[in-house]
């Protein structure tokens, strides 16, 4: 298939080069040329304006934009929305708000524009491993775009079935899930985003009680030297808490087991926030989700070893660096 990339950033440009893996052809565009030149030394047709992108794209056109959420979104999806044509589909990839989707989705239709939301997952490691992906929008639109769907996604790989799947999609299997109508692959990425808070600090925090075990509050006989980057190492291996984070985590100790390049300041990208605000209005208790999303905002006043974790988990997996603020 034929698609438009708009934002070439961490995600966006290895989301251009995984598909022309797979043998789609990539129209691409961002603000800034650099790498849009890279991409079309690898084969994608790299043009200078969305109004370009638009014009070389052939009918029923696919746009998929890749762009922080908010107003660099909002403001790409309302020009593309002026120079596309009826039957013409805008994907949103990146972290928006759901019910911004819900919103977009029905000033679009008004234009027989087609919205697909698309919650991905997967970061800076996404070009390898494939990214997971949660799918809102129109049944008949998801499916004519299941092609570029199932080459972003990782794919059964080595992963066991589950027991007693027989009969149901065998697309989540693949790592990709059409979730509902619009809004909801956002939604369901928003949940995920929120677990993915409580899980980080949950290894942070145990971690950061094994760094202190030996600590001169206690009684000197009680006092023990432990080695946390070989803990984290070993319960990488057969331990019930293995995981893509602990990984992560691993790497990032065995590197440097007192994580000096970190100072601790923990951000978060909106997610949390607004997994926890769908808890409240539901009246859903998010009790870990909620304090995770707390502990960062801590963070910001004064930092822990958990909170160097915190980081070195963010860094690892989509590449955010610390914020320059103390």
């Amino acid at each position: 298939m034929q698609i438009g990339v708009v934002g070439l950033g961490r995600m966006g440009a290895n989301i251009a080069r995984r598909l022309m893996r797979h043998g789609h052809s990539c129209v691409v565009w961002d603000r800034d040329p650099k790498p849009g030149q890279q991409l079309a030394g690898e084969d994608a047709l790299t043009v200078a304006s969305l109004a370009e992108l638009v014009r070389t794209l052939a009918v029923p056109r696919s746009v998929w934009v890749m762009l922080p959420a908010g107003e660099a979104t909002e403001t790409a999806i309302a020009e593309l929305a002026g120079l596309l044509a009826p039957g013409d589909t805008i994907i949103d990839g990146g972290n928006t708000f759901w019910k911004d989707d819900v919103r977009r989705a029905h000033e679009l239709s008004a234009k027989d524009l087609h919205y697909v939301d698309v919650g991905t997952s997967g970061g800076v490691w996404g070009l390898e491993r494939g990214y997971c992906l949660m799918i809102g929008g129109e049944k008949a639109i998801v499916e004519r775009l299941d092609p570029i769907f199932a080459a972003l996604a990782p794919g059964k790989g080595g992963i066991p079935a589950t027991p007693g799947r027989q009969g149901r999609d065998t697309r989540v299997e693949q790592g990709y899930l059409h979730a509902g109508s619009t809004g909801a692959g956002h939604f369901v990425k928003m949940v995920h985003n929120g677990i993915e808070y409580g899980m980080m600090q949950a290894i942070a925090e145990g971690l950061d009680i094994l760094k202190h075990a030996g600590s001169p509050r206690l009684p000197e006989e009680l006092r023990l030297a432990i080695d946390v980057a070989d803990t984290a190492e070993v319960w990488r291996r057969g331990s019930v808490i293995t995981s893509w984070l602990l990984d992560l985590t691993a790497a990032a100790l065995a590197e440097d087991a007192e994580l000096a390049a970190y100072s601790g300041h923990v951000e978060d990208s909106g997610e949390g926030r607004w997994a926890v605000q769908a808890a409240v209005e539901e009246a859903v208790p998010a009790e870990v989700l909620t304090s995770a999303l707390y502990a960062r905002f801590r963070s910001r006043q004064e930092h822990t070893f958990a909170e160097k974790v915190l980081s070195a988990m963010r860094k690892g997996f989509g590449g955010h660096m610390e914020s320059s603020k103390p």
